[in-house]
């Protein structure tokens, strides 16, 4: 095995603490720097050993020798606390791939800084970005160029949406959908009233618009135009479900939609998409799979008519797609 892919993760929160871990449980993949201007050495320690989402890590997490560095798993670990990407001296530390997982640098030109000033090779930005390449692992990442320094993983939903939306139009054909999110508490929804922010968002199940539709047709330029949606914001740490409900072209028995969807996430899919019956939101918290297709929540009516249900674990799938995707953008770059 040749040398490893280092690193650096932009961020430390959910996100952020999930690709580490997600990194470290490879062979391949090392983290080699991490930055965040808002936290300390006491909040890593902490967050790494009794984590509310998806429990303490089972390895060594953070540590800090007498010398004063910081050890990841036991290995050396560069923390920064810089607030901008052009801050932050990724070359210092070996890191090639840049884990963008903050809210604030989502476009080309502000994460261009992290390759420009910040002297890594690639970013990749850990939500839906309006003019960066989008790539959903299991669905259209055969499409990435070794020239394109900058890409986005899309987001959370469209993870889990866009694998059993094409195996859906592959199969079957969709003429047009509806997508309804019932989504996980994220960083923008406040769990109790009180300041800052929007009071009415917090801790209540509000309909908003969802960006989900328009990048499902990102990545299956297909269905451009053709579907469209809403999330609504729940009180859940962790899971969340995702309703597809579309019109398709060719006939076909429930039977036979949930035979293909097995058939893939079997196949071609497996690891990615899931395909279960009798569930609870529970059973999701830590898989790293994707997308689970709920056989016995979803339905049909008639032979062209079915809303399809599917699950996701909020940040565990995502984050480890976020590490399956810098693995296959390492494969193209020289040695």
């Amino acid at each position: 095995m040749g040398s490893k892919i280092k690193i650096g993760i932009n961020g430390f929160g959910r996100i952020g603490r999930l690709v580490a871990r997600a990194a470290m449980q490879r062979n391949d993949i090392e983290v080699a720097a991490i930055n965040d201007p808002f936290i300390n050495f006491s909040y890593l320690t902490c967050m790494s050993q009794y984590g509310l989402d998806h429990g303490g890590w089972k390895t060594h997490g953070f540590t800090k020798t007498i010398h004063g560095v910081y050890l990841f798993d036991e290995k050396p670990v560069t923390v920064f606390a810089r607030r901008y990407p052009a801050e932050i001296p990724w070359f210092q530390t070996g890191a090639e791939y840049i884990v963008e997982t903050t809210s604030d640098f989502t476009d080309k030109q502000k994460a261009a800084a992290h390759v420009g000033k910040g002297g890594a090779k690639k970013v990749i930005i850990c939500a839906h970005s309006e003019d960066a390449p989008m790539f959903v692992v299991g669905v259209n990442e055969h499409e990435y160029k070794p020239e394109l320094d900058i890409v986005s993983n899309a987001s959370r939903t469209t993870n889990c949406l866009a694998p059993l939306a094409k195996v859906i139009h592959d199969r079957f054909g969709i003429v047009e959908g509806l997508i309804t999110t019932f989504h996980a508490i994220t960083a923008a929804q406040e769990t109790y009233d009180g300041p800052p922010g929007e009071e009415w968002m917090g801790g209540r199940f509000i309909p908003s618009s969802t960006g989900s539709a328009k990048a499902v047709g990102k990545v299956l330029p297909s269905l451009i135009g053709k579907l469209t949606g809403m999330v609504f914001p729940i009180p859940s740490m962790t899971v969340s479900v995702a309703h597809l409900t579309v019109r398709l072209e060719k006939p076909a028995t429930y039977d036979q939609i949930k035979a293909a969807i097995k058939e893939e996430s079997e196949g071609k899919l497996k690891g990615i998409l899931g395909y279960i019956e009798d569930v609870k939101s529970t059973d999701f918290v830590g898989d790293r799979r994707s997308s689970f297709f709920d056989a016995k929540a979803s339905t049909t009516l008639g032979d062209n008519f079915v809303k399809l249900v599917a699950w996701y674990s909020n940040e565990w799938g995502y984050s480890t797609r976020v590490v399956d995707l810098i693995a296959h953008m390492a494969k193209f770059q020289p040695n």
